[in-house]
């Protein structure tokens, strides 16, 4: 299956009081790049999300990011700052003793003085959370290869029409190079006799530089080895591994054949073919650059 490198997935759910939102998404590199974006007191899940990722992803540069919110009160604790409590307890007792008044404190109204209370998170259990983070994680990277995958298909497909397209031109070029010889030969032995008149003509002298412009000119190898190419071309597409740089390669040697094709024309039909011909070879070789 081909997959493309670029694509997007994300994942949202509320687990355990926390809502967790995980978004993945990945352009074209070389090989294998991760970074990612989350809580800093989420840090310590940071190799566990890359060798998730890692799992699913083999070239491409992955971007992960992980938000957290709290949005039940079982994650938070509350404190009680107990010597700034019995500070205003102490005072709101002298200020009785001294008004002569009624010492009506009550725990609610000591409550109600600043900073006598705060809150904090709750310091959070890290199996747990990793449980519920790569649960949501799960999901949003399977968004992500499936959306891969889709493009994967349009990659295949239009790769797959363009190896069709530089078959036919190959035919072409073959059909084009059976005649080249002969009519190489027929236009020696028109340009001799008009050179020499009425004088003989060495035949064997032109059946030799027939034979030397053949040999220079022959590209049987050539399009033998693209044929060869092509075929492997297909057998790779097929494949369920990743196969972008097996792709790389012999774009780099249908390319190389075409070149050497093109260096061996000698008219303008055959170097109007290999011009199309490395033109769909260029384009095949800007599409696979987006594949895994």
């Amino acid at each position: 299956m081909v997959l493309s490198m670029t694509g997007y997935g994300r994942a949202e759910q509320t687990l355990n009081g926390r809502d967790i939102t995980v978004e993945v998404r990945s352009v074209n590199a070389r090989y294998f790049e991760y970074s990612s974006r989350m809580p800093r007191t989420c840090a310590f899940l940071e190799d566990k999300l890359k060798a998730l990722a890692a799992q699913q992803v083999h070239r491409g540069k992955v971007e992960l990011s992980l938000t957290i919110q709290s949005v039940a009160a079982a994650d938070t604790v509350v404190q009680v700052n107990w010597p700034l409590a019995e500070s205003y307890r102490q005072a709101l007792a002298a200020m009785a003793e001294r008004l002569d008044v009624k010492n009506d404190v009550t725990v609610s109204a000591l409550a109600r003085f600043p900073d006598v209370l705060s809150q904090s998170a709750a310091p959070a259990d890290p199996d747990a959370l990793w449980a519920d983070v790569s649960a949501v994680a799960g999901q949003a990277l399977d968004a992500f290869v499936a959306m891969r995958a889709t493009e994967g298909e349009k990659l295949y497909a239009d790769v797959a029409g363009r190896l069709n397209a530089v078959e036919e031109l190959v035919t072409s070029i073959e059909q084009g190079s059976a005649g080249r010889v002969q009519a190489y030969t027929e236009r020696l032995y028109a340009r001799l006799r008009e050179l020499l008149a009425d004088r003989n003509i060495d035949e064997s002298r032109i059946l030799t530089e027939a034979a030397l412009f053949a040999d220079k000119t022959a590209i049987d190898e050539e399009t033998v080895r693209l044929r060869s190419h092509i075929a492997q071309y297909r057998e790779i597409l097929s494949l369920t591994e990743p196969i972008g740089r097996k792709l790389d390669f012999l774009t780099q040697e249908l390319n190389r054949e075409a070149n050497t094709i093109g260096s061996k024309c000698q008219d303008a039909a055959m170097t109007r073919l290999v011009v199309a011909l490395k033109s769909e070879i260029e384009k095949i070789r800007e599409q696979i650059q987006n594949i895994e």
